[in-house]
């Protein structure tokens, strides 16, 4: 009795700490006999009753959305399933700090993680210790993911790995929206007052309208009386150039740099002609990186850029207006009246260069959640995750459930249809509260049977194609997907993140300090040969050569 106190004591203990400390799958497990279990029927329960298998759960949550034990589409999947999920959330923070804690402490590991996002080189590490089951072993109890890899080759290829096994669970989203991160919006009020006062004589006062041309020159004559009290307010709060440094989805910098003559992206790696190119080591690179740390001495950049999470970028375009320009993907979520900004095309450089790049990231991810080697009865959790798939549901996971985010009932065609948004809630904040998002399949055929897209992605979708697609040069391809050996996961285990370390480091002090000088620059270019970026990328060749070979 005593000794069941102490566990008891202990496993409320760790209830306290961010993660749970007791051991994943609420104890003995039954047959699945028992269970009353069954995964053909996809509309039907999972299991008999309700809460008689449990299963612990670690996930990253965004600080917007709700716990994940409260939220609806999560506890109407309990309800439709049977399956008890005790969700822990992690912010990312923690998530990071405590991954390899997780990890080793094999008594206490949870039975998924979901978000979990590992690298190939982790999972390989951990598949070879046995502490993940492969998918592909239970693909049988999972008629929706089954269907979907034989349907589409190119995701069962995109997801599995050198040994030939399934180890992570993917998310597919096709919109045509993740390889273009950034439109280009400007305060046209503000833009309009310089033209009428006489301040800038290159615009007349019927240029300022959305598709506008500007070159940098240009632009830095615009943003430096932006630094003046544009507002009215008396105060020196104005943020001529705004965007998240280095932001991998949106709002990043890599369009201003583009404007040198380079499909730019921040990972500084592209395919151009059939070719994976390093990009950080191009003449326009030194061109461009000279020319905006300029900019951030003159405070056209203001150097708080660096430091800027996608919570204080949002926050600076609420209240008085204080953004003369800035890169997201629609006005709406970063100001409170977005009919003050129109949109620009892109930049055009110094040698009439006017193009964007593409962004790796891929609409078809890998390792959105995996299942430990000690889950109880796996087939019914692989059986659960398995209806995250389920079209309805995907819609639901991505965006927030029906009664909320969808209306109850469906359209003429049988498909979803989005609730208005809130007053006092944007886009992004009703979808983050509601939506755990992850593994999930939203294809192409997806969006044209089951759900309408919802408005602000249609207007997303539809800028795009004005203001973005037809700046993208015809030879440009994404490097997203790539399919390595072993081997080769291995050896870019070993110099990759050094690389893309200094390439970060050595982008941020020149910017910061006034530009980089010739020989600097040859040092630069030398030292990431001493680092194995020659390896590093034909090996990014030979991966990319096998993701797009038939």
């Amino acid at each position: 009795m005593q000794k069941k106190l102490v566990v008891a004591m202990l496993c409320l203990l760790f209830a306290l700490v961010p993660f749970a400390g007791c051991a994943g799958g609420g104890g003995p497990s039954q047959s699945l006999d028992e269970l009353g279990y069954q995964y053909k029927d996809t509309s039907k329960p999972i299991i008999a009753e309700k809460g008689a298998q449990k299963y612990d759960i670690i996930s990253q949550k965004n600080p917007q959305a709700d716990d994940y034990n409260d939220m609806k589409v999560l506890n109407d999947l309990e309800d439709s399933t049977n399956v008890d999920i005790q969700w822990q959330n992690l912010s990312a923070g923690q998530y990071a700090e405590q991954k390899n804690l997780i990890m080793s402490d094999k008594r206490n590991w949870p039975d998924s993680i979901y978000h979990a996002y590992f690298s190939d080189a982790e999972m390989i590490r951990y598949s070879t210790r046995k502490t993940f089951l492969a998918v592909s072993d239970y693909l049988q109890y999972m008629p929706n993911l089954s269907a979907i890899l034989e349907k589409r080759p190119d995701v069962k290829k995109a997801i599995t790995m050198p040994d030939g096994k399934i180890w992570s669970l993917p998310r597919v989203e096709e919109m045509g929206l993740v390889m273009h991160p950034n439109l280009f919006f400007m305060n046209k009020n503000w833009l309009l007052k310089l033209v009428n006062d006489g301040s800038i004589n290159f615009l007349k006062a019927s240029d300022v309208k959305d598709g506008l041309d500007l070159t940098v020159d240009q632009l830095g004559q615009i943003l430096e009386y932006f630094k003046g009290d544009m507002n009215g307010n008396g105060k020196s709060d104005e943020i001529p150039l705004n965007f998240v440094y280095n932001n991998y989805f949106q709002g990043n910098q890599a369009d201003l740099y583009a404007a040198f003559g380079f499909p730019a992206n921040v990972d500084f790696r592209t395919v151009i002609d059939g070719k994976v190119t390093n990009m950080a080591v191009l003449d326009e690179y030194y061109q461009a990186v000279n020319y905006y740390a300029d900019w951030v001495q003159r405070k056209l950049i203001p150097t708080n850029v660096f430091e800027n999470s996608e919570e204080t970028f949002l926050a600076s375009g609420k209240g008085v207006e204080k953004l003369g320009a800035f890169y997201w993907w629609e006005a709406e979520t970063v100001v409170e009246h977005p009919e003050n900004y129109i949109y620009l095309n892109p930049l055009i450089g110094p040698n009439g260069d006017q193009m964007v790049g593409l962004s790796n990231s891929p609409e078809i991810s890998k390792c959105l959640a995996v299942v430990f080697a000690n889950c109880p009865n796996p087939e019914v959790l692989f059986t659960y995750y398995d209806r995250y798939y389920d079209p309805y549901v995907s819609a639901q996971i991505v965006y927030g459930p029906v009664g909320i985010v969808y209306e109850e009932e469906l359209d003429e065609n049988g498909m979803l249809v989005q609730k208005p948004i809130p007053d006092g809630m944007t886009a992004d904040e009703f979808r983050l509260k509601n939506a755990p998002m992850g593994i999930s399949y939203l294809s192409q055929e997806t969006w044209d049977n089951y759900l309408n897209m919802e408005p602000r992605a249609k207007l997303r979708v539809k800028n795009l194609e004005k203001y973005i697609d037809p700046f993208v040069p015809s030879n440009v391809d994404t490097f997203s997907n790539p399919i390595y050996t072993l081997e080769e996961i291995n050896t870019l285990a070993q110099y990759e993140q050094n690389i893309t370390d200094y390439i970060n480091k050595k982008q941020i002090d020149w910017l910061r300090n006034g530009g980089v000088g010739k020989s600097a620059w040859e040092t630069y270019k030398a030292d990431l040969k001493s680092l194995h970026i020659d390896e590093v990328y034909a090996i990014y060749q030979r991966g990319y050569e096998r993701s797009v070979a038939d």
